[in-house]
């Protein structure tokens, strides 16, 4: 792709006679020139506030009706009075009543006639203003809908697809849950935007991957593009529970109580061994990318542990190949909306995205930079496309020094083996800490330091050919940037960001629905070390990814682990480190045994996307055998990431 994205603007360009009437029918008054971004010239206040219950043609429950989901809608009463048409914004969620939204967990409120009084988020406050409308999709089994949440598969993913549908006039929709009064979309164009964090961009990623008309762009927020990588990691379990923990977390009561057939049918299809089965194919939206019609505006935190960046990395490069118009923002943080750590822009790039991608304005969006990366708390640095041109997959490689578990990475291949005893009660942070020390429970390879930056751009993959001494082993690989910084504490509560208690306002509010919303910063850590990126397996799946097989001890097993997706630079006078271990705690379960595995160096192997591919990392690396041997002192990170993120 050309470092100028390029998108298909919906209007016609043919004439300008053209573009001034479109112009005409999307704003209050005939404009002299095509618009560049929509203003609030409606009332909030006075908006119009309904629900519908839009069926989705299945009978997830069983109780021999077709599923009805419901449907908020907040959308500006005067272009409806005029005879105008107005586009979509829509979060589908299953959260809007059992757990809430954003930083402040708001949940949805009606007044006495059902009609939504406070929709989470600043979505419908800042957007129906300026002639759009917001919807807000209750999942079918959450809040006032019907059927029952799947975590994921048909169900979810039809419950945002009928309503994109029903405002294209396809599917039916009604005034109550049960009654036969229909209800028609004729407010709207049809032309529909998804956004949401985490669960809710996860919707949109798969809506997306039906190839539905009338969705034009989607927004994913730290959102799963396969839920096998959810839970598990190349066979190795990621949590101690499964989907069904999670569908039981989100039902709403009567859902529980109607919804045990298929509580039961997502346990029987989600092993705990990891194996993958035909539950996590239908659940699998990167297979499906080449049905993908709509823009996406895709972003992510790179040290977000919950939902890891194998996801953000693995969507991006599907549709990369074909061919989806793309734009990407990467943040330091954990699992954190950009509301929460780059509001000012964040609201102003998401206004212009919309205005482009949904009112069709020409404002330049389209040719700014692919992608925004968090460098350093708070500072931001721009890239024409993502990963930049000259980025080269770069194989380095391992080799034995002068101390066990202490040795070299470079570009020359290793020799020599190493071994280490699994210990689940240490993790990344420990062996990082420990990376210039001989211990037990990992094996470190390290350049000297950098005589340049070396960016990483990309995912990465680590093989390795490890002989156990057990049936089972799990096996980690990190890469670790290695030298004094300041970063977004990730591994603290707030993930990179503390909530203030000052206000900042993005809207119109009404009494019962206010559009200031606490104020964050970044939360800083001062470290010695960052790790840049993380990969997980089951080394039982050497032979085949998705099923796992008993380990004869003292046989070698060649398995490569894929690595998340990151954008990082190692800084002159910095060291690159790779880490290879088993268990990492907190990140991963441990196996059934303790194995200690030994290494063939010759056999094992990093190859890492680098900018400037095998030149840049041998001119980085030119001087690092003149370096001193560092002080083996532990060195100071983050602390241990919290256990247990499992909450998408």
């Amino acid at each position: 792709m050309s470092t100028r994205m390029r998108f298909t603007i919906w209007r016609p360009l043919a004439t300008a006679a053209i573009t001034l009437l479109v112009a005409a029918f999307l704003t209050p008054t005939a404009a002299h020139s095509a618009p560049r971004e929509s203003g609030p010239v409606y009332s909030y206040d006075n908006a119009i506030r309904e629900a519908v219950w839009v069926d989705t043609g299945l009978d997830g429950d069983g109780d021999g009706r077709t599923d009805r989901v419901a449907v908020d809608i907040v959308r500006p009463r005067e272009p409806a009075a005029q005879g105008r048409k107005v586009p979509v914004i829509m979060d589908a969620s299953p959260y809007y009543s059992c757990c809430g939204r954003g930083n402040e967990s708001q949940l949805k409120t009606y007044d006495a006639a059902g009609n939504v009084v406070q929709m989470p988020l600043f979505y419908d406050n800042y957007f129906v203003p300026r002639g759009y409308a917001f919807v807000g999709v209750d999942l079918a089994g959450t809040n006032r809908s019907d059927g029952c949440v799947d975590v994921g598969g048909r169900s979810d993913i039809q419950s945002a697809k009928a309503v994109v549908d029903w405002l294209n006039g396809r599917a039916k929709a009604y005034t109550t849950r049960t009654g036969t009064a229909t209800a028609q979309a004729g407010w709207t164009n049809g032309r529909t935007g998804m956004i949401g964090k985490s669960w809710d961009g996860t919707i949109a990623n798969g809506v997306a991957a039906t190839g539905v008309k009338g969705l034009k762009t989607i927004v994913p927020i730290s959102a799963i593009s396969s839920w096998y990588d959810y839970y598990f990691a190349q066979g190795a379990p990621l949590y101690d529970s499964g989907p069904d923990w999670l569908s039981d977390y989100v039902d709403s009561p009567d859902a529980r109580a109607r919804c045990a057939a298929v509580q039961q049918k997502i346990v029987d299809g989600a092993p705990r061994t990891g194996d993958r089965t035909s539950l996590w194919t239908e659940r699998d939206y990167v297979k499906d990318a080449g049905r993908v019609k709509a823009s996406v505006f895709l972003i992510h935190g790179m040290q977000d542990l919950n939902v890891r960046t194998k996801h953000f990395g693995q969507w991006w490069d599907a549709l990369a190949k074909n061919g989806v118009e793309r734009k990407i923002w990467l943040s330091q943080t954990g699992h954190v909306d950009p509301f929460d750590f780059r509001r000012t822009a964040w609201v102003d790039t998401l206004h212009r995205w919309f205005d482009h991608e949904l009112l069709g304005y020409d404002n330049g969006i389209d040719r700014e930079p692919m992608a925004d990366i968090e460098r350093h708390p708070d500072q931001w640095v721009t890239s024409g496309v993502w990963p930049p041109h000259g980025t080269r997959t770069t194989t380095l490689r391992p080799s034995t020094g002068e101390r066990p578990g202490v040795g070299t990475l470079g570009l020359r291949k290793g020799t020599g083996t190493a071994a280490f005893t699994d210990n689940p009660q240490l993790s990344e942070t420990d062996w990082a800490a420990q990376i210039d020390a001989s211990t037990p429970d990992k094996a470190g390879f390290t350049t000297g330091p950098l005589t340049r930056d070396l960016r990483l751009s990309g995912s990465s993959k680590v093989t390795v050919t490890a002989t156990p001494t057990t049936a089972t082993a799990h096996l980690t690989a990190v890469l670790v940037d290695l030298g004094p910084d300041i970063i977004r504490d990730y591994a603290a509560s707030g993930e990179g960001i503390s909530t203030l208690t000052d206000r900042t306002c993005w809207g119109a509010s009404t009494a019962g629905d206010s559009a200031c919303f606490k104020g964050t910063r970044a939360k800083t850590a001062d470290v010695d070390y960052t790790v840049v990126s993380r990969g997980w397996a089951d080394l039982g799946t050497y032979a085949n990814p998705g099923k796992g097989v008993p380990l004869t001890p003292g046989k070698a097993y060649t398995l490569t682990l894929d690595l998340a997706a990151t954008d990082h630079v190692v800084p002159a006078g910095h060291r690159l480190a790779l880490i290879v271990a088993g268990t990492d705690k907190d990140l991963i379960d441990p196996p059934a045994d303790t194995p200690t595995l030994t290494l063939d160096l010759s056999r094992t192997s990093a190859r890492v996307p680098l900018v400037g591919g095998a030149d840049a990392f041998a001119r980085a690396t030119s001087a690092a055998a003149a370096a001193a041997t560092p002080d083996a002192g532990p060195l100071d990170g983050v602390r241990t990431p919290h256990d247990t993120y499992r909450i998408p």
